[in-house]
């Protein structure tokens, strides 16, 4: 059993809570919902970021990964989600989503995808409902974060009309487990969708290899150069990235492309393993 589920009964009450939300708030389409709380996951996952990059600041001074300038404070979750639905509403609507479209300068495959972020959300009410319900949420664990992602991806599916972007889990645990990858490894997903094959393929590396994450080289690979998937839906950009950064690899390799194209046999001998 490779990364076994940890999400609690409750976790998936909570989950479900959130999506109920969106769709008697008017948001059915269940890519939009995702890509919702993709961005306010994200957000959330910012201030962290910022919060440690301070305590770093003031042990070693520099300001290195402080991303929330003196004037941007009032845009960290830590601070919104106490606002008055209004006014939380305007600011997320008028500042966040631009800040959030102005981080792609960092290079990260990640912040690319945040370059056409658009904020769908109608309604303070409803806004404020899921920012208090994911607030709730704990988000220090990464395999809760990863399991609670897949959850809310299991939705798809269930929702029927997206379902054929779904290998289901099972089958991609089989397959991960009989190609069996490796620490070296480069591995591709030329259709990666939201990214199933290459968090599974994470996942196994780690429980088979734990020195993977103990040798700096190898972690550098792991986080940065070992998985790449390719799509050409925006939005499975986003969210299969995110997929990846809650299952803790930090920067893959996901990008835009069409893997039929002719400019993709290029990539000819530079993949140790292909997952689709």
């Amino acid at each position: 059993q490779v990364g076994a589920a940890v999400i609690t009964g409750e976790l998936k009450g909570k989950i479900d809570r959130v999506w109920d939300a969106f769709w008697s708030g008017g948001i059915s389409n269940p890519l939009e919902v995702i890509e919702q709380i993709t961005y306010l996951l994200f957000i959330r996952r910012l201030d962290d970021l910022n919060t440690l990059a301070e305590k770093k600041a003031r042990l070693n001074g520099g300001s290195d990964g402080i991303l929330f300038g003196a004037s941007q404070q009032h845009l960290r979750w830590s601070k919104l989600k106490h606002e008055d639905p209004t006014l939380m509403h305007k600011i997320v609507a008028d500042e966040v989503f631009p800040f959030l479209r102005g981080l792609g300068g960092d290079g990260s495959t990640y912040s690319e995808h945040m370059r056409d972020a658009r904020f769908t959300i109608p309604t303070p009410q409803l806004l404020s409902r899921v920012v208090d319900l994911l607030d709730d949420i704990p988000m220090d664990d990464r395999d809760t974060n990863g399991d609670l992602y897949e959850y809310l991806l299991s939705k798809i599916a269930s929702a029927g009309v997206n379902g054929q972007f779904r290998t289901p889990r099972h089958i991609i645990k089989a397959m991960v487990a009989m190609t069996a990858p490796r620490p070296g490894d480069e591995i591709c997903d030329p259709a990666c969708g939201t990214a199933g094959f290459l968090v599974a393929a994470s996942e196994y590396v780690r429980d088979q290899h734990p020195g993977v994450l103990t040798n700096a080289e190898q972690r550098q690979h792991f986080h940065a150069s070992m998985f790449h998937g390719y799509d050409f839906d925006a939005t499975m950009l986003r969210i299969g990235s995110m997929n990846m950064l809650l299952h803790g690899v930090e920067s893959p390799d996901i990008r835009y492309r069409d893997s039929l194209s002719e400019g993709a046999s290029e990539d000819a001998e530079k993949y140790t393993l292909i997952l689709a």
